[in-house]
């Protein structure tokens, strides 16, 4: 059943004297079969979100509509439905020769001061972001804008304080509400074509010095990504520390690439407590399905690799990460907020690719146009297109809210309708060569409150198909059946068995391995990244910017094995190596009696070593292992180790 939930006018005292304070929520009943646990929010806690596609999905023909079927300015919608502010972000000239827009909305700052105005009017305070480049500025592509290509650091300092100047005062003049100003945007070590920190340094003051003139009112904020690398986070906060004048350090998380929030929670209580500034999520995200709407691709879905889905893609899914998010933030010292990117970013028609791609090009409502090659030729210029966020936007194709949208009301008096299944979670089994498959009669549905609950399933997998996967040798199968009402899927791995200890890193640690350090190298570590592993979510991480100062051997011993044949493999990627000598081995009694080379090149390409016909006699000691050496080029050597295997050949 559905419980009523009334939600009592809060009055939220201005936090920015810059912009007045944030409306709470009006006085009404809420009807909802959304299952919010109620979280405690500081007073003038944010709830963002970033719109700055709006105009372009305006201008490409798409409507939005409340809860009531009628269609409505989305500011608007936002604001009732407990949104407090959103964010816009500004680039400097996302145009060719021809004034044809790059895309990704076209932002400029004469869309910013537009949106910002219409904030305004709807009672949203206003988030600026400045990406100080002429398109997506992020940890991969930090470009300056053409105009300021050739400039010397000092001149290049001038004119980004004179756009931010400019920028502001358009803004301002609009009506917008200014309540915080980015400086950069997820600046991982470079800014506007700068790489070196005290130059990057000389950027952000000379923005920051704009917004305090500008908006003496308004926090400035510095903005990082990637909060599951802790040191680096960490660095970062150290850096902006010598001389950089700001209020807010702001992370992005999301959830399917960024670790654990009890990580983001550690990494932001350190920066809080050292440094003395407030904290909080300037970008998350999270799928309400896995589906595509607009004929183009999703950056995440059911089938992405190197993804956490620690959550259903469904509309109780998706509200039950954010709130997770928000809840964390909440509970920081100096937790100021959390941004949602881009929650209406949805599908411009459904009809085709073809119509699509013309509004895409036409009014750049795509991630990016065709004419983005004139100023990004590599990425934009080849795989422009349309929104690989449809998926993650708060409303459906047509533009009707998700239930999803009541999350930011409901937030603080929660909400508890009955507890249904929202989805099944999907299975991962793994059998020995030498087991009987024995598939489990059980699995996991998830609940609407974020609980797990076992359920009857019946797989569609025949015995013929059981016989066919038991002797097809080493191998992943997916399999699909039903569980309550809904489709259950799981991966079934046939493997032979693997006698080393936390083969993977799957521990967390370096249980059962021995790390011998030759070189001093900055980090080497295990990690906790999907994307980064080949096998599970863990492995070991190594990186260092100094020459010479990668080398380091891991291996492991076992004196317990059964006479025999033996085969051992492991795997290595990364980049950045110089010249290297990297190799798996064999010891028998301390004694070499085997090795394979190997090599990091880039990112995503693993090179396995695989020595096989390994002789154990009974008693002897068997040591496998990685030796890792590395010269370092370009931004120093770097790489993750993975997929050890210990295997029974005879």
């Amino acid at each position: 059943m559905k419980k009523l939930v009334l939600i009592l006018l809060l009055a939220l005292p201005a936090l920015l004297l810059c912009a007045c304070g944030s409306a709470a929520p009006a006085e009404e009943a809420v009807d909802s079969s959304l299952y919010v646990k109620p979280v405690e929010l500081p007073e003038g806690f944010i709830l963002g979100m970033d719109v700055s596609s709006l105009i372009a999905e305006e201008q490409s023909g798409v409507r939005y509509y409340d809860f009531d079927g009628q269609e409505r300015d989305l500011l608007q919608i936002l604001a009732d439905s407990g949104v407090t502010h959103i964010r816009v972000r500004v680039w400097n000239h996302p145009y060719d020769e021809q004034g044809r827009g790059y895309g990704g909305g076209n932002c400029d700052a004469e869309k910013a001061a537009e949106l910002g105005k219409r904030a305004a009017a709807a009672g949203l305070k206003l988030i600026v972001d400045f990406h100080y480049s002429d398109f997506w500025a992020d940890p991969g592509k930090q470009k300056a804008p053409l105009a300021w290509q050739d400039m010397d650091i000092e001149t290049k300092s001038q004119a980004l304080y004179e756009f931010t100047c400019g920028s502001l005062k358009r803004i301002k003049d609009a009506g917008a509400e200014i309540a915080m100003v980015q400086i950069g945007n997820e600046t991982n070590g470079a800014l506007c074509g700068e790489t070196k920190w005290h130059e990057i340094r000389m950027l952000m003051s000379a923005g920051s010095r704009a917004v305090r003139e500008l908006c003496p009112d308004a926090l400035v904020a510095v903005h990082f990504a990637n909060p599951e690398n802790s040191e680096a986070m960490l660095d970062y906060a150290y850096r902006m520390s010598i001389g950089v004048d700001y209020d807010v350090f702001a992370s992005s998380y999301y959830p399917f690439w960024h670790g654990t929030l009890e990580n983001l929670a550690s990494v932001l209580r350190q920066i809080a407590e050292t440094y003395g500034k407030k904290v909080m999520v300037m970008e998350t995200s999270y799928a309400y399905t896995g589906a595509d709407t607009d004929f183009f691709g999703n950056s995440i879905g059911d089938e992405s690799a190197g993804i956490v889905k620690n959550y259903p893609f469904t509309v109780q899914g998706q509200a039950n990460s954010v709130h997770d998010v928000i809840e964390t933030v909440a509970g920081l010292p100096d937790g100021l907020g959390v941004v949602y990117w881009e929650g209406a970013w949805i599908s411009v028609g459904t009809e085709s690719w073809e119509t699509n791609h013309a509004l895409w090009e036409q009014f750049g409502s795509g991630w990016a146009s065709s004419y983005a090659s004139a100023y990004d030729p590599d990425d934009a210029g080849k795989w422009y297109g349309g929104s690989s966020w449809d998926n993650q936007a708060f409303f459906d194709p047509q533009g009707r809210p998700l239930e999803s949208l009541r999350l930011f009301k409901l937030l603080r008096a929660g909400n508890s309708p009955e507890v249904v299944p929202d989805a099944i979670e999907d299975a991962a089994l793994r059998f020995d060569l030498t087991e009987t498959i024995a598939l489990p009669e059980t699995v996991n549905a998830v609940m609407t409150d974020g609980s797990r609950r076992a359920v009857p399933v019946v797989w569609d997998v025949t015995e013929a198909e059981l016989a066919a996967m038991q002797s097809g040798g080493a191998k992943v199968y997916e399999i699909r059946g039903t569980a309550g009402g809904m489709e259950a899927r799981g991966t079934l791995t046939m493997a032979a068995l693997n006698y080393l200890e936390n083969p993977g890193f799957e521990s967390g640690d370096l249980s059962g391995w021995t790390l011998t350090e030759r070189g001093q190298a900055d980090q080497l570590y295990v990690e906790d990244k999907l994307a980064d592993s080949l096998e599970g979510t863990w492995h070991f991480h190594f990186w260092s910017a100094k020459k010479d100062s990668v080398d380091f051997s891991l291996e492991q011993s076992r004196d317990d094995l059964k006479s025999g044949t033996y085969a051992f493999s492991i795997s290595i990627m990364g980049g950045d190596g110089g010249e290297q000598e990297i190799f798996a081995y064999v010891k028998l009694d301390g004694e070499t009696v085997a090795t394979a080379p190997l090599r990091i090149g880039s990112w995503n390409e693993w090179d396995t070593a695989e020595l096989s016909g390994i002789e154990v006699a009974e008693g002897q000691t068997l040591t496998v292992g990685v030796s890792v050496k590395c010269g370092g080029a370009g931004s120093g050597a770097w790489g993750k180790i993975d997929g050890a295997a210990l295997t029974r050949e005879d």
